[in-house]
């Protein structure tokens, strides 16, 4: 069964010393997707959990139903109780993952997925307080502690806490597209779009005083993406010099200016390959590429994939929905 196919059936594993906010988040954010997901809950033997917030669990499911989940994803617990290998019951539970199917964790679970041998020479991730530790025990593991999430095809990785929802609106956007991930996100209340290459720690993601934030020419900039937009006209807006805006900008995004429209612009292009008949060189002059080319370019870095091949994948994904 295919990532994109309805329902795709996700299963959750909570383990001891879970967190709770980060246990909720695929079940909150996956079941916004309409009914593309059925997500279920279970712990490896069946009976209650121990969260790190002095309350149990009771996950209605036992390790059986990994042995038929399309995806697995395995929640973060207390830094306390992480060991350098898996207990054996965990270690029992994991192996019932049946073959093909996508694994992901949240935070410090990516030290489960790892300490099982599922991440030996893959490019992974964790929360920036966990690396160095992380590091130590698994230097096999390519580890990037500066980013949200890492995609590696059938396993999935991402930081600490709010992560987990960049990662699970990723999951939707690449199994349905932005359309759905957008209105999931609508109803979640939650930023709908952030890049896993983006900067887990934001050195200042709220200006001190507002008047110095870069937060309204960015908003100025989305509602004028097919213009050229320069540095020195972002800075004109914000009332500030082009040197003291790329500081701030950055400082508040994770990114510089140039860097930011591209994936603004890209964002806009997969919405309306996926939602308009629009052609390839209509879209590049409505998100401000100068050619179609240079979409092609820069989605095909992105993705891997040509626009005509994006905007193929998800009109079928759609249709088969339907049907």
């Amino acid at each position: 069964m295919g990532h994109s196919e309805r329902p795709h059936k996700v299963a959750v594993l909570a383990l001891d010393g879970v967190y709770p906010f980060e246990l909720g988040i695929p079940a909150r954010i996956l079941g916004s997707a309409d009914d593309a997901y059925k997500v279920v809950v279970c712990s490896v033997d069946g009976g209650p959990v121990e969260t790190n917030a002095g309350f149990r669990v009771v996950p209605q499911h036992g390790p059986e139903v990994l042995e038929t989940a399309h995806t697995v994803i395995v929640t973060p617990v207390d830094t306390a109780r992480i060991g350098r290998e898996p207990a054996p019951e965990v270690a029992a539970a994991l192996a019932r993952i049946r073959p093909g199917a996508r694994i992901a964790s949240i935070c410090s679970g990516v030290f489960v997925l790892a300490g099982a041998g599922l991440l030996d020479g893959r490019p992974a991730t964790c929360h920036w307080e966990s690396a160095e530790q992380f590091r130590n025990w698994f230097p096999r593991i390519h580890l990037d502690e500066d980013v949200l999430f890492v995609d590696d095809g059938d396993v999935l990785t991402s930081a600490g806490a709010a992560s987990g929802v960049d990662l699970c609106l990723h999951l939707i956007r690449t199994d349905h597209g932005a359309q759905l991930a957008n209105r999931a996100a609508r109803r979640c209340v939650v930023a709908p779009f952030r890049e896993g290459g983006q900067a887990q720690y934001i050195d200042r993601p709220v200006a001190d005083d507002p008047a110095d934030s870069t937060s309204a020419t960015r908003q100025w900039a989305l509602e004028r993406l097919t213009e050229k937009l320069t540095v020195e006209q972002l800075a004109r807006h914000a009332h500030m010099s082009p040197r003291t805006f790329v500081r701030r900008f950055h400082a508040e995004t994770g990114l510089p200016p140039g860097q930011w429209l591209t994936r603004q612009r890209l964002a806009h292009a997969r919405s309306l390959l996926e939602s308009t008949d629009l052609t390839v060189d209509q879209i590049a002059y409505e998100i401000g590429f100068a050619t179609a080319a240079s979409l092609r370019q820069h989605l095909n870095a992105e993705l891997g994939v040509s626009p005509q091949a994006y905007r193929r994948t998800f009109r079928t994904a759609a249709a088969s929905s339907k049907a």
